[in-house]
């Protein structure tokens, strides 16, 4: 069975770092671009990051550049978002999912599958 689990969040004060992890069963993720979304209450899912395969090349979205980072360690198959200087606007549901096709194009959430359940990062002092 296919399945990616999103886990690492939690509550954090500005300014704090937290990692995120992604981890894949049924399936190797060291041969699939992954992409990372968050979604804030009463707001649509955004595209945050996405790590590619191959070259392993990464993009952000401009509102986290300098402070995120998205890495893979295929022998764990799982993928990680490197969360620093984080701000309230961070605050959301984050999740990951499989970019179909297979190459980090765009961040329209049609075109990714396979979602994790999320897990909440919370921003507050």
């Amino acid at each position: 069975q296919v399945q990616l689990l999103e886990s690492g969040g939690g509550l954090v004060q500005p300014g704090g770092s937290l990692r995120l992890s992604c981890a894949a069963s049924g399936f190797s993720l060291g041969y699939l671009a992954i992409g990372w979304f968050r979604q804030a209450p009463g707001k649509e899912r955004e595209g945050v990051s996405c790590i590619s395969t191959g070259d392993g090349r990464t993009y952000y979205v401009d509102s986290v550049k300098g402070r995120f980072t998205v890495s893979r360690d295929n022998a764990k198959n799982t993928v990680y978002l490197q969360m620093n200087s984080l701000k309230p606007d961070d605050t959301a549901v984050y999740y990951c999912a499989i970019a179909n096709p297979n190459y980090c194009g765009n961040y329209d959430p049609g075109q990714y599958n396979y979602w994790g359940q999320g897990t909440q990062v919370t921003v507050s002092s």
